[in-house]
């Protein structure tokens, strides 16, 4: 099989073939930085690292732009609540959106454009459209004319009659309410850059379009977001990059959104569980697991109880890949990754618009399979069982035994310290065992798994693990 995904455009699945053989590029939406990202903005970053780990693991020389909107009226307006300077709200949520990509294990992209630094593309596309009769200049506003592209709707499947008017900015100067603003003018107060239509910024479309073709190239494979996007934003963004010319996405890939109590996760409604809280309850592996775990096109329902099932399961593979390593070593065998030789049920189900879900099952099975083994004392049997799931959640990017996880949080030099400590308490509490003061004993336990410790005793003594 060979990996196919489902086009929004095309309202299909369809089979994935590259501009470019062995190559595929890839531009994502990333972040309006205007407050620091809840799990909802990062379930798209998981999501589309997995996409970019399985086409990396497919063979394919991947590049991967996604970009940050770092000037928007939200930022503006975040500004002025706060009586700070808009570049101050935007660095500051940037570098909170960096912390929680890194913190989940996506891998950063090969570049990561921003908005303010690429108004000279801007202001050439803007000359293109306008030449090409798709734009206009009217009171220090630049305009896209929607009539002008007889293709406009064709993403999002809607028609031109029965859309609204555009609502970014005032209508007085539009020739029709449904033209939406390239750049917008100069405002007192609000920052701005010089163009031949007078001092303005960027429009919140206009900056995508310049971005990806920069880096990707005028065609380029996929462009992906949340499915939010897709109108007006993505529609917007097909409509302006064609009517200038350019090829523009082949492959629009959109993942489904996460909702709090039947509603899309947001600021503006006060239900956003910001990732850093999220963070304190549960070790970062769990949380990726978490978001990764269902259908990247399926709406997420957000649940203490689903985020609880979630951990348990990633648990239950960590804890038997655990187990057969530490098993593999007393019999002087350690299960290595082995992402050479997947199974074929693993690979089928991600060729299969990334079919997650499917994929994990896989994982699951094994790791029932390699838990009967070590039941029965059959050490190969589980090692080879453990190396298949290693090398399945490493394409994941999971690998319970991949020293990113080990050390995530930046605890890798304090390991030594704690495994002193953690080794103290152990001895205590096995002194206290051996006099039959089992009180002592679970008072050990207990004070370790306020801190996070977890203990379990096993027929080869007792092993610990970290767990927030």
């Amino acid at each position: 099989m060979t990996l196919r995904l489902h086009d929004t455009a095309a309202r299909a699945v369809r089979e994935f073939t590259p501009l470019t053989p062995g190559k595929a590029s890839l531009y994502l939406c990333g972040a309006t930085v205007q407050a620091p990202p809840h799990i909802g903005h990062i379930r798209s970053g998981v999501n589309f690292d997995i996409l970019v780990r399985w086409l990396a693991a497919s063979g394919y020389q991947v590049t991967f732009c996604r970009n940050v909107t770092d000037i928007d009226d939200k930022i503006l307006l975040a500004a002025a609540s706060e009586g700070v300077p808009w570049w101050a709200v935007a660095e500051r949520n940037q570098r909170a959106f960096t912390r929680a990509y890194d913190a989940l294990g996506c891998l950063p992209p090969d570049v990561e454009p921003r908005a303010t630094g690429h108004v000279p593309e801007m202001i050439v596309l803007m000359r293109r459209l306008i030449e090409n009769g798709h734009a206009y200049a009217a009171g220090g506003d630049v305009y896209f004319d929607v009539l002008s592209y007889d293709r406009y709707g064709e993403l999002s499947g809607q028609r031109l009659e029965h859309m609204r008017a555009a609502e970014d900015v005032d209508e007085s100067h539009k020739r029709d309410p449904r033209d939406f603003a390239l750049w917008k003018g100069a405002k007192p107060g609000e920052p701005s850059w010089e163009t031949p239509w007078g001092p303005g910024r960027p429009g919140w479309h206009l900056e995508c379009s310049a971005m990806s073709t920069k880096y990707l190239g005028p065609t380029f494979d996929i462009h992906g977001g949340g499915l939010d996007l897709v109108f007006p934003h993505h529609e917007n963004e097909l409509a302006q990059s064609r009517a200038a010319g350019d090829g523009f996405a082949r492959y629009w890939v959109h993942n489904g959104l996460l909702s709090l109590g039947g509603e899309k996760m947001s600021k503006s409604l006060g239900n956003s569980l910001l990732v850093d809280v999220i963070l304190t309850e549960i070790r970062p592996a769990e949380l990726r697991y978490y978001l990764g775990q269902a259908h990247y096109r399926s709406e997420m329902a957000y649940s203490p109880e689903a985020l609880a099932e979630a951990v348990a399961a990633y648990r239950r593979i960590e804890g038997f890949v655990t187990r057969a390593a530490e098993a593999g070593q007393s019999a002087g065998a350690t299960p290595a990754v082995s992402a050479a030789a997947l199974p074929a049920g693993f690979t089928e189900a991600l060729d299969d618009d990334l079919a997650v879900p499917q994929a994990l099952a896989v994982v699951h099975e094994a790791v029932t399979e390699g838990n009967t083994a070590l039941a029965a004392g059959d050490v190969a049997g589980a090692a080879k069982q453990a190396a298949a799931v290693r090398g399945m959640m490493s394409v994941l990017g999971l690998d319970p035994l991949d020293e990113y996880w080990s050390g995530a949080g930046g605890e890798e030099s304090l390991r030594p310290v704690v495994e002193a400590l953690v080794a103290v308490a152990l001895q205590q509490r096995q002194a206290a065992r051996e006099r039959k003061d089992y009180a002592q004993a679970d008072a050990i336990r207990a004070g370790l798994l306020e801190v996070g410790i977890v203990v379990e005793d096993t027929p080869r003594g007792p092993r610990w693990e970290l767990r927030r």
